[in-house]
């Protein structure tokens, strides 16, 4: 058995562990989490995280099985890491190698964490308009982000088979990036709305499903007379999974800028993705408060894109791997700060 597929089993045996221990502190008594759970919670994920970036400085030579430099040369080929090899020192070459993996982590995580408080927004707008229990919140989530481990594994491998067959396909990721960022600065100050008898994907579930007039508890399926309907909350649930596929289009590109290594991108994804839903509770009364962060989201797309189409030219400008963190920090700090700073002006 490869040391990728070793990796990946207990990586996804971790994440089970993880999940159940995440659904023992939310799910208690099927009530609201508080605010103090949601802050416990998101502070293990981001500890785990860093955890893993530096079990990734230790032993990341370990994921791709690099013990000569014959196959360090070869990962240094195809995953695009640009490493400047020491031939003659094995060690430093290793030291190098596992930094460099360390550092696309860290940043991938970075990217992702901040792409998804755009999810946030989203949530809130769909739990609102379908008026949602927030006591039923978390049982959404939790099957949300389970949808979307299977999805982004599924989008990652693909995508790093495309970029493998088709490298020009980083310039059409880098160009999509431009443009969402582009567009999501010009649509920043819109109101968005959710109509739930005319969403796509409520239409689209009546067409093959019964479904019940009224939510029933945390449940997603009914019986009515003997007859399995589905409830209003597994609407939400496949309205969530949607959204989360849409964002995937944009998330996944832009982690790929970083590194072209799948299981680097897969592991800085899936740590983002499962803090999300203890970062949803931590900011889902607050989140209003934070109306730049459309714009420094905006503004990260475009700066992302841009590395991707002038990647033959990035190190040379001095866009690194680690510049390109200092530049993503900065812009969602900055975003932060004005937020706070100039607080959004009520409508009388």
């Amino acid at each position: 058995m490869s040391h990728e597929i070793l990796f990946i089993i207990g990586f996804v045996i971790f994440i089970g562990l993880m999940m159940a221990i995440d659904l023992g502190l939310f799910g208690k008594a099927n009530k609201p989490v508080s605010l103090k759970q949601a802050g416990i919670m998101s502070a293990v994920w981001v500890a785990l995280a860093m955890g893993f970036y530096v079990l990734i400085l230790n032993f990341g030579h370990e994921l791709h099985d690099v013990h000569t430099l014959r196959r360090l040369h070869e990962i240094n080929q195809k995953h695009f890491h640009k490493l400047a090899i020491d031939n003659h020192n094995l060690i430093t070459s290793l030291q190098l190698y596992r930094k460099t993996l360390g550092l696309e982590f860290l940043t991938g995580y970075v990217v992702e964490y901040a792409l998804s408080v755009d999810n946030i927004f989203v949530m809130v707008l769909i739990f609102t308009a379908f008026g949602v229990a927030s006591k039923n919140y978390h049982t959404v989530l939790l099957w949300g982000i389970i949808g979307a481990i299977v999805m982004r594994f599924l989008f990652i491998f693909l995508g790093a088979a495309l970029i493998d067959r088709f490298h020009w396909i980083l310039y059409v990721f880098g160009a999509f990036l431009v443009y969402t960022g582009i567009t999501m600065f010009i649509n920043r100050n819109k109101e968005e709305k959710i109509d739930p008898e005319n969403h796509p994907v409520v239409k689209f579930a009546s067409r093959f499903f019964s479904v019940h007039p009224h939510f029933v508890g945390n449940k997603f399926f009914t019986k009515i007379d003997g007859k399995k309907m589905i409830t209003p909350l597994f609407l939400v649930l496949l309205i969530i999974e949607t959204t989360d596929l849409i964002f995937a289009v944009d998330s996944i590109p832009a982690i790929f800028s970083i590194t072209k290594d799948p299981y680097i991108v897969f592991f800085s994804n899936i740590f983002a993705i499962l803090g999300l839903r203890s970062m949803f509770f931590l900011l889902v009364n607050i989140i209003e408060k934070f109306h730049y962060l459309k714009v420094g989201l905006a503004a990260l797309l475009a700066f992302i894109g841009l590395k991707m189409l002038a990647s033959h030219y990035a190190e040379q400008i001095g866009l690194t791997t680690a510049t390109s963190l200092y530049v993503i920090l900065g812009i969602l700090a900055i975003s932060i700060v004005a937020s706070l700073i100039f607080p959004k002006k009520k409508l009388t």
